[in-house]
């Protein structure tokens, strides 16, 4: 009989320290009260909204450790930003991949290369990444890690006629969770994903349809869209003890769809 691996301890709970991508507004938000309610101390990545970031980081501050890091996940210089004032909040346990957006909403031929472009850096490159260097950091502290990427529904759906680009970049960010937990396994470390469906967020706004979660709430089988509430447990969960044994694949919350 094979004798099981033997990996370095995990740390507690009350000692993770966990990076948030797109961490202060909308889903990302949600998580971050949610983790560091389980005592998470977190360093919250955004691209622009200042006053949104401070806003959670009032709100946290009474609870756990906060960084704010505004930086382009896109670039190796924001990617590093973020990991430099997690490690300098102790040991990096935990990455939640979350920066996002669709930017457009159209058939494909007519979105802009431009977008299409901007709109796969941000969804898969940024999370590749931020998630290279997330396993470089549990390295260096010797501790395994948890990675936790937000996808999409539409990875699966294809969104015709609205992102299909968003789609496609989603679908590699479930290729990323697949293959990255084959290649980290041997060493502890977890990586899952969280694909979420049409969730209330600013998302469709700063798209240029604000109205599009109540125009397809009528296609998902529970009759509702989402919130970013009933994303951040999930994301919680697979932080725990009770999902230990779960890698390498992707819990779905669309409602049906």
């Amino acid at each position: 009989m094979r004798a099981p691996r033997r990996y370095a301890p995990r740390v507690s709970t009350s000692d993770q320290v966990t990076v948030v991508t797109g961490g202060t507004r909308g889903i990302g938000a949600a998580i971050a009260r949610r983790l560091a309610g389980e005592s998470h101390s977190l360093v919250l990545g955004y691209a622009h909204d200042d006053d949104a970031a401070q806003l959670l980081r009032a709100e946290l501050d009474a609870t756990t450790r906060v960084a704010l890091v505004r930086s382009d996940v896109t670039t190796d210089e924001g990617v590093e930003a973020l990991f430099a004032a997690a490690t300098r909040l102790g040991t990096v346990t935990g990455l939640v991949n979350n920066a996002g957006a669709t930017m457009h909403v159209a058939p494909l031929a007519q979105t802009p290369t431009e977008v299409v472009r901007a709109v796969v850096d941000l969804n898969l490159t940024a999370a590749i990444l931020c998630a290279r260097r997330a396993v470089l950091a549990f390295e260096a502290g010797g501790v395994p890690g948890t990675i936790v990427n937000i996808s999409s529904g539409a990875a699966t759906l294809g969104s015709p006629g609205e992102y299909v680009h968003y789609a496609a970049a989603k679908a590699g960010v479930d290729a990323l969770t697949l293959g990255l937990a084959k290649e980290t396994a041997g060493r502890g470390t977890r990586v899952v994903g969280v694909a979420p469906g049409t969730i209330e967020t600013r998302i469709h706004a700063d798209a240029g349809d604000p109205g599009r979660p109540a125009r397809v709430a009528g296609r998902v089988p529970l009759g509702r869209t989402g919130v970013p509430e009933d994303i951040a447990p999930a994301v919680a969960w697979l932080f725990s003890a009770e999902a230990s044994y779960m890698t390498g694949t992707t819990l779905r919350i669309t409602g049906g769809l």
